[in-house]
């Protein structure tokens, strides 16, 4: 469940370097309300729609998509970009003060629900739709997940013939496996109860990780799956076959009374397109080759055909 707690870093580990003109220029948490909490209704939602990010370049990109896209539909936007973690940003969206939000389903679900025990995408977004406030809801989750993973090289993935998580348990006591220090006090019993899985040792890497994967210091660790040094050292993701992390697909949150059908058509098309490899893509761009998010945004959403 730490994904989110440490987006932030896990993004920025390579995006430090190329992303200081991502912050939002007024006070995020200055902003107005889409519409009044109560009012209702599509026509009052087709007046502005006002739409947040939580403060990691990832999230900036994703409503720079839900905006450009929402925009070329004839919707008044507002964006609000860099305003916080979740403990902030979801008050913003439940009060109003905030239209939209790019979420991951997990992370939100453990938010609401410290007692879940959901796994699978269907499960977190049965348990969303029945936790979550009257005020809010869930739009089309997307395929696209930024997530916690075990990657290897592609080297180690050939020589042991690995593409899941299960085909590693089988050989994980020979590896040695790096991630944040977190990561082990967190997942260590979770791999060892829905995997059988131990490793010969772990070893804290922090945000070096996937160099250290490169490195040959570790032969496992702990890489989120749109960190860009998947791509820039030729990593291999394993699948997560039994859902030991939870699914995190990139979902819209949106306040009920501050939507209409426009809004909602619009979302869910810019979701049944977006995929993690995509993703990916698309933050190897912000992150390495210091394109900024809104460019980035509007060349993908021209490729889709959304801007017309």
């Amino acid at each position: 469940m730490m994904r989110r707690i440490l987006s932030a870093a896990a993004v920025a580990m390579t995006a430090a370097l190329a992303l200081s003109a991502c912050g939002g220029g007024s006070d995020p948490l200055s902003a107005t309300s889409a519409t009044p909490a109560g009012s209702g209704g599509a026509s009052a939602a087709a007046a502005k729609v006002v739409v947040g990010s939580f403060d990691f370049p990832e999230s900036v990109l994703l409503a720079s998509i839900y905006a450009q896209a929402l925009e070329a539909k004839g919707v008044t936007v507002e964006e609000k970009p860099n305003i916080g973690s979740r403990e902030v940003v979801y008050d913003q969206v439940k009060s109003g003060g905030l239209t939209i939000l790019p979420e991951y389903i997990n992370s939100l679900l453990a938010f609401i629900d410290k007692t879940s025990t959901a796994r699978t995408k269907d499960e977190i977004v049965a348990g969303l739709k029945s936790k979550l406030p009257s005020e809010l809801e869930i739009l089309e989750p997307s395929a696209a997940e930024d997530n916690n993973s075990l990657t290897v090289t592609k080297e180690t993935a050939a020589k042991y013939k690995l593409t899941t998580i299960e085909d590693l348990a089988k050989v994980s006591k020979d590896f040695v496996v790096g991630g944040p220090p977190e990561f082990k006090e967190r997942q260590q019993e979770n791999f060892k109860k829905v995997y059988g899985m131990e490793f010969k040792q772990w070893k804290p890497t922090g945000a070096t990780t996937a160099d250290a994967i490169k490195g040959g210091s570790i032969q496992v660790g702990n890489v989120f799956t749109t960190d860009p040094k998947i791509v820039l050292n030729d990593l291999v993701p394993l699948k997560d076959s039994k859902n030991a992390f939870g699914s995190e697909n990139v979902t819209p949150l949106v306040f009920k009374a501050g939507v209409d059908d426009t809004v909602t058509s619009t979302l869910n098309a810019i979701s049944a397109k977006l995929d993690t490899t995509t993703l990916l893509t698309l933050m190897k761009r912000i992150a390495v080759d210091k394109d900024d998010p809104p460019v980035v945004a509007k060349d993908w959403l021209t490729q889709n055909g959304l801007l017309s």
